[in-house]
Parts: structure tokens; C-alpha cells; sequence
């Protein structure tokens, strides 16, 4: 198959990026707990996303931050607090994902 057949936008496809930003199996629950609950702590987060390890927890968290969709607020007490909770570049996907939802369900018109 010819190079012409690909992605018009391979190289650098922003879509393939989008979809790396939120896929996987804890990304989207973990950004929906903190939609729903608000700022959360690890354990809370923990309980909260039923069946998540503490390394796959820990490991999406750094992702979610590193991709900008979360903010980790580290408050200078003892002992030391973390919070995390949805930044505005992932409040901007909530209807995305909405209408996502109901495409799946079939009510999208």
C-alpha cells in the first residue's frame, strides 16, 4: 500500500494524540471520579475506581498530569496533602465524551 493510502496527517496526528491522552483502561475512570467527587485524594481515588492497583493508579496519575489533564496540588502540611482534581483542558472534553456516550447508545441524532 502507498504512503498515499495513510492518515493524511501521520506524521504528527492529533487525533492519534488525543486518543493516547485518554486511552487505556484507568484514564477515563479515574477523570470521571474527579469530575464527579472534585478534588480527591489518592485513597479516595483509590476506592473510588473499583479494581485499580496502587501502580497503575500512581503511573496513570502522572500521565493524566503530564498530559495536562489533572492537577496535583501538593499543600505543605503534616503530614504533607495531595490532591488532585480535573484541569479546564479536561472539563473541555466532558461534552466530547457525552456525546460519545450517547453515540454509543444509538441516540445521537
Amino acid at each position: 500500500m502507498s504512503q498515499d493510502h495513510n492518515c493524511p496527517c501521520a506524521a504528527q496526528c492529533a487525533l492519534q494524540g488525543a486518543l493516547e491522552s485518554i486511552g487505556g483502561k484507568w484514564k477515563l475512570p479515574i477523570l470521571c471520579s474527579l469530575s464527579a467527587n472534585g478534588a480527591s485524594r489518592y485513597n479516595e481515588l483509590l476506592r473510588n475506581v473499583q479494581g485499580i492497583s496502587n501502580t497503575m493508579l500512581s503511573q496513570t496519575l502522572k500521565e493524566l498530569e503530564r498530559d495536562g489533564l489533572i492537577l496535583r496540588r501538593e499543600y505543605l502540611e503534616v503530614p504533607v496533602r495531595v490532591e488532585y482534581e480535573v484541569s479546564e483542558q479536561a472539563k473541555k472534553l466532558q461534552p466530547i465524551l457525552v456525546e460519545l456516550i450517547r453515540w454509543k447508545l444509538g441516540g445521537g441524532d
